[in-house]
């Protein structure tokens, strides 16, 4: 009886002391849409065609004209970054203790697409950053 009371005793001290952690990423992207600097650097030429232009990078979120009413298109994206962090000790049905972190940052994209009076590009440019 001693024996088998203390081997319990001992399982649920060494478990006590055990912990385990997960970390699980979630990106909350507008559309889903992963809209790149590479993607803009790599696929966007001066002279390419606006509807060229919309099969890369999709629908703009804001269209305009400049001083001489040519078009102008701006591409603004908005993705959260959130990290879910937890730590459990015990077993897991007798669960000592319990503690977690959550840490997020965002980051933006914006490009602005200039055209010419035949609807091609004539200059691009954009900016990127993470907060």
């Amino acid at each position: 009886m001693n024996k088998g009371f203390l081997l319990v005793i001992g399982i649920l001290f060494l478990s006590g002391c055990a912990s385990a952690s997960y970390q699980r990423q979630e990106v909350q992207d507008d559309k889903g849409d992963r809209l790149t600097v590479g993607t803009v650097q790599r696929k966007i030429t001066i002279g390419m065609p606006s509807a060229e232009v919309a099969q890369i990078l999709g629908a703009p979120n804001i269209v305009s004209t400049d001083e001489e009413r040519r078009e102008v298109w701006i591409y603004d994206k908005i993705a959260t970054d959130v990290v879910y962090s937890t730590s459990d000790a015990g077993i897991k049905f007798l669960t000592v203790g319990s503690s977690g972190a959550v840490s997020s940052s965002q980051r933006t994209l914006t490009v602005i697409i200039k055209y010419d009076n035949n609807g091609k590009v004539r200059d691009f440019a954009y900016h990127s950053s993470k907060f």
